[in-house]
């Protein structure tokens, strides 16, 4: 039996067949059609309820309003009858505890409002509806059998009979000091970006040729699929000219940092390469809230992006095993912030130990206090805006791409958060229909060159 992951602003329509179709949704709706008669049915995943603006990455699948016309349009072509069809819907949670902007925006609400509407328009019956809530979860279609399961996104975690290896503090520092650290090519980089000093691009990339591994990986990189239909990239030199030295950078910390998150096995991850993904996405979001806002400059906002969950990489072993321990600590409390949950059962939370490696390595002093701060910006004395660009990049990317680590977030202060960059509560939508689909997409290298 396969699997098939139907990413945001996307759906996927099949006859019978060998596989299961999933979607992780939070703050995002997820609908199944099935018309069992004609052995024909479906997936879709919807962002928003309607376009926000002129500005939005257009594209009609994001939204209900226009995603389910075409969804719809898809399964009749594929031979199934809108009388036959049945409908099951989830997602539309408030994540974290609840607080009065869920209240105001309830962009989940609407989302699923709009679905709804257009389904009793067309006569469709809902068998089975789940939204709202406060957590995440999964909507799996078996396109065998076309049973329709929605459950927790991280429910099979919670079954393990392992008993939970709680780490003492030595523990961790053990699991700190066997972490590769982050290649001296990429800090110099970080560095370079952080003081915005002109140099001299013969001596940068000559310094990424003294890493073989790094220089080999930027060059799989820039042959991805951004490039993979043009031409073939050889040498540093040729990806220079090709992408300009910020895309470069760009690629090359990505290639050190996709090797550091390697080190991690699968605790705090809900999918292979879960915190990987999820930092590549929340480092996008970063790049274009600090283009957008002028808070910060693009690059170092990419790069703390990159950089705010390292801390996860040295509890994530850990992690692993006392997950059913951590899951009832944070859900059977909905008032318990993630990092608290981290400390009951660690002792200390991934913004400690992420801060404590930054310290270690030497990481420039911006990128320090953003690991350390990006769950409460506030606290930052020198650096707040980058801060408060990551805490709102990874908070977009855990309402609105569930289902890659477990995370949960407070949104409490967030309207207070959008103000310190200058953005207001009402923007919020617009925000999220700016992200480019391919962040909530599988793909990491797609993500960084858009």
């Amino acid at each position: 039996m396969g699997h098939h992951h139907v990413s945001a602003g996307s759906n996927f329509v099949g006859g019978r067949q060998p596989l299961v179709l999933e979607a992780y949704l939070a703050t995002c709706i997820g609908l199944a059609l099935v018309d069992d008669t004609a052995g024909v049915g479906g997936l879709a995943h919807f962002l928003l309820p309607e376009p926000t603006s002129l500005a939005g990455s257009f594209q009609p699948e994001k939204y209900a309003s226009s995603g389910l016309p075409l969804f719809l349009k898809a399964l009749c072509d594929a031979g199934a009858r809108r009388e036959h069809l049945k409908a099951t819907i989830a997602g539309g949670a408030l994540i974290g505890p609840l607080a009065e902007i869920d209240l105001s925006l309830n962009i989940g609400g609407r989302t699923a409002e709009t679905a709804e509407t257009i389904l009793r328009r067309e006569g469709i019956p809902i068998t089975h509806a789940e939204t709202g809530g406060l957590f995440s979860c999964c909507i799996r279609l078996d396109m065998q059998t076309w049973a329709c399961r929605i459950e927790p996104s991280d429910f099979s975690k919670t079954e393990s009979h392992r008993p939970a290896t709680i780490p003492s503090l030595k523990d961790i520092d053990q699991a700190m000091e066997r972490l590769q650290p982050v290649p001296q090519v990429a800090l110099k980089i970080m560095r370079l970006i952080e003081e915005e000093e002109q140099y001299d691009i013969r001596v940068l990339t000559a310094e990424i040729r003294k890493d073989q591994v790094i220089s080999a990986r930027t060059l799989q990189l820039a042959n991805s699929v951004m490039f993979a239909h043009r031409c073939r990239i050889e040498s540093l030199d040729q990806a220079l000219m090709y992408m300009g030295v910020n895309l470069l950078m760009k690629f090359v910390i990505a290639a050190a940092i996709d090797g550091f998150f390697a080190q991690s096995a699968s605790g705090y991850s809900l999918c292979k390469g879960g915190i990987y993904h999820h930092a590549v996405g929340t480092a996008v979001i970063a790049e274009r809230l600090a283009q957008l806002t002028s808070a910060a400059a693009p690059s170092l906002a990419y790069t703390a992006g990159l950089l705010h969950d390292i801390g996860k990489v040295a509890l994530d072993q850990y992690m692993s095993v006392a997950y059913p321990l951590f899951y009832r600590r944070l859900f059977e409390n909905p008032e318990l912030d993630f990092t608290q949950a981290e400390r009951e059962v660690f002792g200390v939370d991934h913004t400690e130990v992420g801060h404590r490696l930054a310290v270690k390595w030497i990481l420039p002093d911006s990128l320090a206090e953003a690991i350390r701060h990006h769950h409460v910006p506030e606290r930052v004395e020198q650096h707040g805006n980058l801060a408060h660009i990551v805490f709102l990049a990874n908070f977009l990317m855990s309402c609105f791409r569930a289902g890659l680590e477990v995370e949960k977030l407070d949104a409490g202060l967030l309207a207070s958060r959008l103000a310190a960059i200058g953005l207001a509560v009402d923007q919020f939508p617009q925000l999220v229909d700016m992200i480019p689909v391919n962040v909530f997409e599988a793909a990491p290298a797609a993500a960084i060159a858009g």
